[in-house]
């Protein structure tokens, strides 16, 4: 069982987007009823993320059929959490609305940045979204004192899950502050206010190993999450880079990691031969697609894999 590369099907070179400079980070899939609508992150000519999306046949994922050329949301007010940026991370179905989930960041000086999760929703299938509030639904806490990001969302009727990304400090590598995290649990009842009881879903193998961008589908009643993780020394595409992992869990919070069953693995070359990051996987029918980032944190674009048993 593994997952059969279906090759970059996003490369920004050929789109042709005045603003897009660099970058389909973190492509984040939804399923309409004739196409996938994948949300991506991109960089402008100033280095400032923003969102944007690219639509992609439903039988088959890997050919594109439009690609949206403005971004989504406007950067924050000065002074807020997403005044320097906006990564999407999330997009959820809530009855006839779509909820967007993405990281904001802003610019700091003891550390390169700080971000948090803030919530935008569309009422028009998807193709234009206002922010919810100015400021974020998932932040630093008194028990999580360094970020708090990049959260997967699944609802079911009477709960809504999440699997974020927490911050548990900063180590110093080569004179540079590189940021440590793990992966939690929280739930919810409305998708906007989160019960947090600071639960580590999974373990590092090593001290400097950082996890993060959880990717969780159920199958028979298993919780299956594709997630990413690194070291912290030479992790740009050297050999501590991102690589996909994978875990099971019973009830949604206690996961056993059993990354040699990820199904995924660097290519000889190309534009996944030295990263895969940035996991989403999406359900279509019977066949199960992974949506990832490779090389320079998806610097060329995001590819597509197709699970076959």
């Amino acid at each position: 069982m593994a997952w059969k590369k279906l090759g970059m099907i996003f490369d920004i070179k050929s789109q042709h987007i005045p603003w897009l400079k660099s970058h389909a980070m973190l492509p984040t899939p939804l399923l309409m009823d004739d196409r996938v609508r994948v949300y991506y992150c991109g960089r402008d000519g100033n280095g400032q993320s923003r969102i944007c999306f690219a639509d992609f046949d439903r039988s088959d994922p890997s050919a594109l059929l439009y690609v949206h050329n403005q971004p989504l949301l406007e950067l924050g007010k000065i002074g807020t959490f997403d005044d320097s940026g906006t990564l999407v991370v999330s997009a959820v179905r809530n009855g006839d609305d779509i909820y967007l989930y993405y990281n904001g960041y802003n610019k700091r000086v003891t550390v390169p940045w700080s971000n948090a999760v803030g919530l935008a929703v569309s009422r028009d299938g998807g193709w234009s979204f206002e922010k919810t509030f100015e400021g974020p639904i998932l932040d630093r806490t008194a028990h999580e004192p360094y970020f708090a990001i990049t959260p997967c969302i699944l609802k079911t009727p009477s709960l809504w899950h999440m699997w974020y990304t927490s911050g548990t400090g900063w180590i110093t590598v080569n004179d540079v502050p590189e940021p440590l995290y793990v992966i939690k649990y929280a739930q919810s009842k409305d998708g906007i206010t989160w019960q947090r009881d600071n639960v580590t879903c999974i373990k590092p193998h090593t001290d400097d190993e950082a996890n993060a961008r959880a990717a969780v589908i159920v199958e028979s009643g298993i919780y299956k999450m594709w997630f990413t993780y690194r070291g912290s020394v030479d992790f740009r595409d050297g050999s501590g880079s991102y690589r996909i992992g994978y875990a099971e869990s019973s009830d949604a919070v206690h996961w056993n990691r059993l990354d040699s069953a990820a199904g995924i693995t660097f290519s000889r070359e190309g534009w996944d031969s030295k990263m895969q990051t940035y996991p989403a996987v999406l359900a279509i029918d019977d066949t199960k697609y992974l949506f990832y980032n490779g090389n320079g944190f998806g610097q060329a674009g995001f590819g597509c894999a197709k699970w076959e048993d």
